[in-house]
């Protein structure tokens, strides 16, 4: 159950091309994606909230990500996280990036400012009132930015099966190669009726929360939208599923193929 909002974002890495096209998202948008413990147990919500604002008097998008337990669950593991972005309009570079969480009493209080142009990531940790500066890629993304960039300019007509995409990104205290294959296309089932959908493979560290690299599977609407619509990890103990559950503020109509 641990690093439910990290599950949430970084697998929604779904870039193949990096051509310019009109914007998936803007102001406004709003999803919350309901979680399930191995197929039945409901184990907690997520959301993810776009707003217009300023930082350092630069017009910015204010994206905001929480994730929590519920039900039985959080009784016996309970998580409550809260991340934050400010990135670029234009660009979708990150400018600042928060991880506030507390995930059955592990906890972190991150701050972390990006130079984009001398390529440093300033990290403040509030925690243990620590600052370092760290070297970072150029065009580096951060753990919630990454998955707006990417969603800004996914070419879905360029997109072949075995096809994969590495992405740079920072997280906490590093950078981070992320890795990704698609797996072609398939309509499938949700509360809003059957979608069709694009169908994605991410690799990620096998371990402690994972079972291996290729634990993971995501569907994302195959529009303008590219809505995060499911999600399912196969841990080291269980399993978890997360659902597009709700959403507002879309900037593109939303494709259904036969309505509930």
């Amino acid at each position: 159950m641990k690093k439910v909002l990290l599950i949430l974002t970084v697998i929604l890495i779904t870039q193949m091309s990096f051509s310019q096209q009109e914007s998936a998202f803007g102001d406004g948008e709003w999803f919350k994606f309901n979680m399930s413990y191995s197929g039945f147990l409901k184990a907690g919500s997520a959301t993810l909230t776009v707003k217009d604002a300023k930082l350092k008097s630069k017009d910015v998008y204010h994206v905001v990500g929480k994730g929590w337990t519920t039900g039985m669950i959080k009784w016996f593991f309970k998580v409550k996280d809260r991340y934050e972005s400010y990135f670029d309009k234009k660009t979708i570079m990150p400018y600042k990036f928060i991880r506030n969480i507390d995930e059955g009493g592990h906890t972190k209080n991150l701050e972390i400012d990006f130079d984009q142009k001398s390529h440093k990531a300033h990290v403040n940790n509030i925690k243990y009132n620590t600052k370092k500066v760290i070297d970072t890629k150029p065009n580096i993304q951060d753990m919630v930015s990454t998955f707006y960039y990417l969603r800004n300019n996914l070419d879905t007509g360029k997109l072949k099966v075995g096809d994969e995409v590495r992405v740079d990104m920072f997280f906490d205290e590093e950078n981070y190669g992320f890795k990704l294959k698609y797996l072609g296309e398939e309509t499938i089932s949700t509360d809003f009726g059957e979608i069709e959908s694009l169908k994605f493979r991410p690799y990620v560290m096998a371990g402690r929360v994972f079972k291996e690299e290729e634990s993971l599977t995501l569907w994302v609407s195959k529009d303008k939208n590219k809505l995060p619509l499911r999600i399912k990890a196969d841990l080291a103990v269980g399993s978890l599923r997360a659902d597009l559950e709700a959403f507002k503020g879309l900037k593109h109509p939303f494709k259904i193929v036969v309505k509930n």
